[in-house]
């Protein structure tokens, strides 16, 4: 499928997204915008999770904003009853603060979730709603590559929040009908991502790093194994997995072009930027409890059903990562909303 015949699959189509002024979800509506939607973002721009309204410069008249918590269960009824779509991107990521704050932690990643599906039940239960799910599920591979048949084994207060958070909108498609379908993201990155600290993922930080001319920290040995997604071709996956009615009822993973070590990434990173340095550091005591050592996903159901392919080498994702943060830094470095 070409980019222009999957847009068309968008023209008209009215779509609300929940964490709508952060990284992946207001990279879904410069998508959703040039193909014709009728886009709602909705976001609570809490200073700790990612929102930024520099994220859709350009899109200011195009969009509409509502600045709001969804943990707030008269938010979403009035948003959602109208919608066609609803990419749910709405969630806590850190999995350090959900150690710290658990309970924080539950409120936004269960409380929230089942907040907005209550409202999709009752308000609009033809909507397609696309989750976004987490590697983080799994914990500690047994095996690698990881496949969706992986046990459900989280080693943080996060990855089981999240696991119930997917597992909720999996139950309403098979007990209520509601059109639903979770894609498990690995290390997704590119432009618009927080780069403040590593709440989102520890590359934002090497990111800024890089670009500010300081030193890359690689906690472990460097020899720890990754995959990453570009922003874009995780757009496009959760454009296919919204389109295609093969993806209800699934969790899919969604991966990468390769598997990389944390050194060999970083070597990547200086090599993009034209310079700069790194160094290996122990993992700090609060971090290494957590680590789930390598990880790369198994993504070929999501490939065969969806006809997704990566078309972004790392190599390119970090570049055009580089440029951006270049250009637009000083809108990130704090993450001002």
């Amino acid at each position: 499928m070409t980019d222009a015949e999957l847009a068309a699959r968008f023209r008209d189509r009215r779509v609300l997204v929940t964490g709508g002024l952060g990284f992946i979800g207001s990279s879904l509506a410069h998508a959703l915008v040039p193909a014709g939607a009728d886009v709602v973002l909705v976001d609570s721009l809490s200073p700790q999770y990612g929102g930024n309204r520099a994220n859709i410069a350009g899109l200011e008249e195009d969009v509409r904003v509502v600045v709001a918590d969804i943990r707030d269960p008269d938010v979403l009824p009035p948003l959602v009853r109208d919608r066609d779509l609803v990419f749910n991107l709405a969630g806590q990521t850190s999995h350090l603060d959900s150690m710290r704050d658990p309970f924080t932690d539950l409120e936004i990643n269960c409380h929230a979730q089942l907040t907005l599906l209550e409202a999709c039940r009752a308000a609009a239960p033809a909507a397609t709603i696309v989750f976004a799910g987490t590697r983080q599920i799994y914990g500690r591979p047994r095996y690698l590559p990881v496949d969706e048949s992986h046990p459900i084994e989280p080693v943080d207060v996060n990855g089981i929040h999240k696991a119930a958070g997917e597992r909720y909108h999996l139950l309403y498609h098979e007990v209520y009908g509601l059109p639903v379908s979770v894609l498990r993201l690995t290390n997704t990155y590119g432009p618009r991502m927080r780069v403040s600290d590593a709440r989102q993922t520890f590359l934002g930080v090497w990111l800024a790093a890089l670009v500010q001319g300081r030193e890359v920290e690689i906690w472990g040995d460097g020899s720890q194994l990754r995959d990453f997604t570009y922003v874009d071709d995780a757009v496009t996956a959760f454009l296919l997995a919204a389109s295609e009615p093969g993806a209800l009822g699934r969790a899919l993973n969604l991966g990468g072009e390769r598997a990389v070590s944390l050194r060999e990434l970083a070597e990547l990173g200086v090599r993009a930027n034209g310079g700069g340095t790194f160094r290996i550091v122990p993992y700090p005591d609060d971090r290494k409890p957590i680590d789930i050592g390598d990880y790369y996903a198994d993504d070929g159901a999501l490939r065969e059903l969806l006809g997704w392919r990566p078309t972004v080498p790392l190599e390119e994702g970090l570049a055009r990562s580089l440029d951006y943060y270049r250009e637009h830094g000083p809108l990130y470095w704090g993450e001002t909303p």
